[in-house]
């Protein structure tokens, strides 16, 4: 279909991937498959942390290719946790699933390299978001496939180690290694959580609470870039990239959904997308990010103003994905508020990430703190605003603010209350 004069192109965030030269284990692993080697000349990459190559094999197989980093000693915990998830997934998930992830075609553990097959026309959720495409249903189906992973029940031979983030010893201070290699606005942002006393408790509660709640198959790295949709064929959603599953608190990954549309709220009311105005460019990381020097030039009324009305067009997205959610897996009673603690996190978390060119914060970055901070410190109340809220037959569950009682019912509050953080 060609593209009329009124529509905009798709967004499609690709790199130049590493020279295969410096990675032989890559080609030498689609050998040993049967796979041929990759066509130097038409590979490309998608963005992460990790080195990673997406297109066709001298055979004609179109595959997407990862490396993940081994430890000193050798040992690659990562791929160890990623293919744990394949196992599990093998043995548990019946045929058409909700939860779909890419087929898993090989993998060399001592490299630490993995292969997949490549999913036709594949576009991540954080391009669709920046075009306005992750709309309703898309996002129920996202629900669909966490409440899924969710309900996966007990598993042997997964990883039951502490997930990293967030670090509380960060919490108190950088280590130099880490000061080192980040920004000067990813020390800005640090700073705003290490000097804020209230967060940095509130963190710790989390953090304590986890460790007595209902564990269960938890992604733990759950952004909108790590979904992805086939933009032929069926158009089916996929979750990948399991470096961090383990068994852990499921509302980490219901609060990162939930996060991930409150930071793509407050940045994209600066910069236009094909969400009627809403969004703003890619980070790569899963929402939008403006240029440096968005939000310089608004008062804080404005940005207030501003970043409420965009709160309120993606609250339904939230929304959507509960629903689905629900659909698959019911949860413990207390998970909508650990959930809503860590939508707070997660935009401390992603503001630092996407801070990372950046020499200071700009002013929405600051809001987006704000709203972060309004959300860790009242959970309860986040949990109603953002529609996480539980059918009334729900066993009792344990609050973050009051263990020992409901906590008392009241108007939930603008999440954008004290959006310009310090």
């Amino acid at each position: 279909m060609n593209t009329t004069a009124t529509e905009q192109p798709r967004t499609r965030q690709r790199y130049r991937p590493t020279e295969l030269e410096t990675v032989p284990a890559v080609n030498a692993l689609l050998e040993r498959l049967g796979l041929g080697r990759l066509d130097a000349q038409a590979v490309t990459a998608f963005g992460g942390r990790n080195d990673n190559w997406a297109g066709p094999t001298t055979t004609g197989e179109q595959v997407f290719v990862k490396t993940v980093t081994l430890l000193p000693d050798g040992d690659c915990p990562e791929l160890g946790r990623a293919l744990s998830f394949e196992e599990l997934a093998s043995r548990r998930l019946p045929p058409g699933s909700p939860l779909r992830s890419p087929a898993l075609l090989g993998a060399d553990r001592a490299a630490g390299v993995t292969v997949h097959r490549l999913v036709p026309g594949a576009r991540s959720g954080a391009e669709l978001a920046l075009d306005g495409e992750f709309d309703d249903a898309l996002c129920r189906a996202a629900g669909r496939a966490v409440g899924t992973l969710h309900g996966l029940g007990p598993a042997e031979d997964v990883d039951t180690g502490e997930a990293p983030l967030p670090p509380l010893a960060w919490l108190k201070a950088l280590p130099w290694s880490a000061v080192q290699e980040r920004s000067m606005a990813q020390i800005a942002a640090w700073q705003l959580v290490q000097d804020d006393t209230e967060v940095v408790a509130a963190l710790h509660r989390l953090r304590d609470l986890e460790k007595t709640v209902p564990h269960g198959p938890t992604h733990c790295d759950l952004r909108f870039d790590q979904f992805i949709r086939a933009d032929e064929g069926t158009g089916d959603l996929y979750l990948c990239d399991w470096e961090e599953f383990r068994l852990a608190d499921p509302a980490r990954d219901v609060g990162a959904f939930a996060g991930e549309w409150l930071f793509h709220a407050a940045y994209s009311v600066f910069a236009p997308t094909g969400e009627g105005g809403d969004g703003g460019g890619g980070d790569g990381g899963g929402a939008g990010q403006p240029g440096p020097a968005a939000g310089f030039g608004l008062t804080h009324e404005e940005i207030v103003a501003r970043g409420s009305a965009s709160l309120r067009r993606h609250l339904p997205r939230i929304g959507s994905f509960w629903r689905g959610y629900l659909e698959c897996r019911t949860p413990d009673a207390g998970l909508p508020e650990r959930a809503a603690a860590y939508a707070g996190w997660h935009m401390f978390d992603r503001l630092i990430a996407t801070a990372e060119a950046h020499a200071t914060l700009n002013p929405v970055a600051r809001a987006a703190a704000g709203i972060g901070r309004t959300v860790l410190l009242d959970p309860a109340a986040a949990a109603r605003t953002l529609g996480l809220t539980l059918p009334a037959s729900s066993l009792p569950g344990r609050s973050l603010t009051t263990p020992s009682r409901p906590a008392p019912s009241r108007p939930a509050p603008s999440l954008s209350n004290g959006s310009s953080h310090r």
